[in-house]
């Protein structure tokens, strides 16, 4: 397998994936400040590792019904309802806009209906959306996809009414249009473009470092494609879709009817390129096989296993008994029933080790025939059933009786300090990266991340929605300080990832605190944001920062997206100055 085959600049790191149907989840817009100033947090707030849903109300605090939470909305419908738009980074003339409209979580609106209309009451109307779950996370919402087409109108302040129905209430909410010419490189030239490698059709945006490493790319899938078809046994009867998306979404890529890549210069994500595309050609292809119902601990796990890793090449089992020794194992029966809530890190590394371990002992051929003949559950019925039964009439076991054995042979590995370690500030890293999402890029977070039909996105011509995203001096700073932690964990160099870490978590801490200078909250936090600073001062986007002392090298982008090496000299306490290479 070839690796590192781009330039060691470019940071192709992808996050492992969800299965997810169409149309996609939706996620909140950010309001940017000024630079130096504290930035303004959308709504969204950071779960626990856990990543539990929301709580619900106390016990013993009695829950309003529907019709007595809305009489206490009125009149102040607008600041109980939280409101989404996208394309996220900013409005601009022309925008085709989707909206959410989330209710307050005390509000069970389910099945009801909410209308929009733009310019007032007598306005146009934009349509009427259901309340229903939404994303991985189920987050209840109305969603209103590419509603409001904007070419033609002026810039400046427009009006938007929002009206639940039957008997409202009705509020009203003002947002601003940019001017189009404001818009900023790449967007204004950004069109969608395809070519065919030998193994799939390949979409990408073109001004982007997909269209830049394409020739690179192509390769890269044809030979994932490859890996993966040898993985499971069998040969592609399609080719395959892939989508390069030009910014970070959920944790780098994601399977629908299509294979979808995160690919730009600033990817904080931290995983391997090759690993992320195999993984989701693995679902594709699994998919292909069939399977009347293929729980998700399997298909996730499967894709782990098969892949050599999850984020990086590793070895599952390992990394599982780590998390046994560690005191972070879950037990698979809650994997069971609600894969995607429980923590990501364990629960992708369980599912890996799990499919190795049944690999293993029963060999290829037992477990594929397991895997394909689990049974759907019926209405209401505990999934664990289904598996239950599987498991009996090709094992002759329980998964309880399953586990007791895993745990067993998990016991038995002895487990490096370094491999837990790893584990340990992997788990770490990826609750910040998380964390940092839901406070200012909450259209990437997995759970409610913006994930679009693709073929009606690239047929209607809409780019703005994959590639324009949060990008101020706040985000560039943290983005860039995930990267650092990220590459530090790569190579093994605890202590500059653990410093990185620790860097990010003190600005966010700062964030949800309101502090005014949330960079001042920790050293070296306040050098990303001052680097970032000075280059965003000539016009040009910090990619990657490498700090040594009083001296540093930035990777920048201009108009185009190559890339340049500049650097910068400290100028005075946490100032920096740019001093040679733009």
């Amino acid at each position: 397998m070839r690796r590192a085959f781009l330039p060691a600049f470019i940071l192709f790191l992808l996050l492992a994936c969800q299965l997810v149907g169409l149309p996609g989840a939706g996620v909140p817009t950010q309001t940017v400040s000024p630079p130096g100033t504290s930035p303004t947090r959308p709504t969204a707030t950071w779960t626990a590792p856990a990543a539990s849903p929301p709580p619900g109300p106390s016990e013993g605090t009695p829950t309003p019904t529907p019709k007595e939470a809305l009489a206490s909305l009125a009149p102040g419908a607008s600041s109980a309802f939280t409101l989404r738009y996208h394309p996220d980074g900013g409005l601009f003339v022309g925008d085709v806009i989707s909206l959410e409209v989330i209710p307050p979580v005390n509000l069970d609106l389910e099945g009801r209906e909410i209308a929009v209309a733009a310019g007032g009451a007598e306005g146009a109307d934009l349509g009427v959306a259901k309340f229903a779950p939404f994303g991985l996370g189920g987050r209840l919402q109305a969603t209103f996809y590419w509603s409001w087409d904007t070419r033609g109108l002026q810039p400046g302040q427009h009006t938007l009414t929002f009206t639940l129905l039957p008997e409202g209430p009705q509020w009203t909410e003002s947002l601003t249009l940019q001017p189009r010419s404001a818009l900023q490189p790449p967007e204004p030239l950004a069109r969608w473009a395809s070519v065919q490698s030998e193994c799939c059709q390949v979409y990408y945006v073109t001004q982007t470092a997909s269209q830049r490493d394409l020739e690179l790319l192509l390769e890269m899938a044809d030979e994932q494609a490859e890996l993966a078809s040898q993985a499971l046994q069998s040969t592609w009867d399609i080719q395959v879709p892939a989508v390069l998306v030009p910014r970070v979404m959920g944790h780098g890529g994601f399977t629908t009817q299509e294979v979808a890549i995160s690919y730009l210069d600033r990817d904080y994500t931290g995983g391997s390129a090759d690993i992320i595309l195999r993984h989701e050609m693995l679902h594709l292809l699994d998919g292909q096989l069939g399977g009347e119902y293929r729980p998700a601990l399997f298909v996730e796990g499967l894709a782990v296993h098969l892949s050599g890793g999850h984020f990086k090449p590793e070895d599952p089992v390992a990394r599982a008994a780590a998390l046994l020794e560690m005191g972070w194992y879950l037990p698979l029966r809650s994997l069971t029933q609600d894969f995607y809530h429980a923590q990501h890190e364990v629960s992708y590394i369980e599912a890996g080790a799990l499919v190795g371990y049944l690999v293993e002992r029963w060999g290829w051929p037992a477990f594929n025939a397991f895997y394909r003949s689990i049974r759907p559950p019926a209405e209401g019925e505990d999934p664990l059933i289904a598996i239950d039964q599987a498991l009996a009439t090709h094992f002759q076991l329980s998964l309880t009786q399953l586990e007791e054995d895993f745990l067993a042979h998990l016991r038995s590995l002895e487990i490096s300090p370094g491999e837990l370690e790893d584990v340990r500030q992997s788990v770490a890293f990826y609750d910040a990266l998380r964390r940092y999402q839901q406070a200012l890029d909450p259209s990437a977070y997995f759970l409610t991340a913006w994930m679009l039909d693709g073929e009606e996105m690239r047929s209607r011509g809409i780019v703005a929605d994959y590639l324009r995203h949060p990008s101020v001096v706040e985000n560039q700073a943290l983005e860039t300080l995930l990267i650092s932690a990220a590459t530090g964990l790569r190579q093994g160099e605890y202590v500059r990832a653990g410093e990185a870490l620790e860097a990010v978590n003190a600005v966010l801490e700062a964030i949800e605190r309101d502090d005014a200078s949330p960079f001042a909250a920790n050293a070296l936090a306040a050098d990303y944001y001052a680097v970032v600073g000075a280059v965003a001062a000539q016009g040009y986007q910090v990619q990657r920062i490498q700090l040594s002392g009083d001296q540093a090298t930035a990777w920048v982008s201009g108009a185009t997206p190559l890339l340049s090496e500049v650097r910068l000299q400290r100028a005075g306490g946490s100032d920096w100055m740019v001093s040679a290479g733009l």
